[in-house]
Parts: C-alpha cells; sequence; structure tokens
C-alpha cells in the first residue's frame, strides 16, 4: 500500500513538472513571433526599396491603411502602385529603435524610419516615426495599418 502511495505521489509531482515545463514553453512562441514579424518587416523594407507588386502584396493585408505623415492614407492598391509607379520611391530606408510586442495574433511595431527619396523624380530626405499593426493572416505576417509622423525638430 506504501508502495502505491508513493508510485501515485511521484506520478503527480511528475505531471506537475510537465506541466510547469508546458507552461515555460507556450513563452517561446512568443520570441519566435517577434523574430518572425522583425523579418516581415525587414522583407517590408526591401521590399519598399525595390519594389515589385508580388513581393509587396505578400507582405501587406488586403484590408490595408497606410497613413502617411502628411495626413494621406493608402489602401493596399494605392500603396503598391504608387511605390511600382515611382510616386512614392526610396532611395535607402534606415529603420532604427525598433520595438515589437505581440497581442494575441498581431503585432505592434514602432522605429524610426530615415531615407533618402526621389518620389516621382524629386529627391528628399525623411526622417519620421512609424507605428505599424501586423497581422498573422493565414501562417504569414501581413501589415495592417501604418501611421507615420513627423519627428519634432
Amino acid at each position: 500500500m506504501f508502495r502505491k502511495l508513493v508510485l501515485a505521489t511521484a506520478a503527480v509531482v511528475a505531471a506537475a513538472a510537465l506541466a510547469g515545463c508546458a507552461s515555460n514553453m507556450s513563452a517561446a512562441p512568443s520570441v519566435s513571433a517577434e523574430q518572425a514579424v522583425a523579418a516581415a518587416a525587414e522583407r517590408l523594407r526591401v521590399a519598399m526599396i525595390d519594389p515589385t507588386p508580388a513581393a509587396l502584396a505578400q507582405l501587406v493585408a488586403d484590408d490595408l491603411s497606410y497613413g502617411h505623415s502628411g495626413g494621406r492614407v493608402d489602401t493596399k492598391d494605392s500603396f503598391i502602385g504608387d511605390l511600382v509607379n515611382g510616386k512614392s520611391d526610396f532611395v535607402t530606408i534606415a529603420i532604427t529603435d525598433q520595438t515589437i510586442k505581440i497581442v494575441g495574433n498581431s503585432a505592434i511595431v514602432r522605429h524610426t524610419l530615415t531615407a533618402d527619396t526621389n518620389d516621382s523624380g524629386k529627391p528628399g530626405k525623411v526622417q519620421i516615426k512609424i507605428l505599424g499593426v501586423w497581422q498573422q493572416q493565414g501562417g504569414s505576417w501581413k501589415l495592417l495599418a501604418r501611421q507615420a509622423v513627423r519627428v519634432a525638430t
């Protein structure tokens, strides 16, 4: 009888330990989710410099709401169209001070974007703060919303 009690207690302790390991493992996906969002954001940065409709379409949601620092708001079609036709032309883009916070199947990404531009053939420079909302859709992270604000000088 004592032996059965010891074995039962050992089984309960082992189950509790395994449950603890499982709960600790749940923290790991957020790290890999952050890495996946960072990788998607990097692919978007590259695609904005060398835009193709296919590359951009894989990275932005169909319901994209893309707010510019001047107040204009793009949809998925207008965002991709402006990049592909050179109306919005990024020669370089540097991202700094990036933070990523996973919230369910969404991610809040903030960073500073510094770029050389050539919008409609007119050279320029821009430095703006960005808030991006990414959402996991069909196993991929897609930009759902973005808002830029000018850096205070």
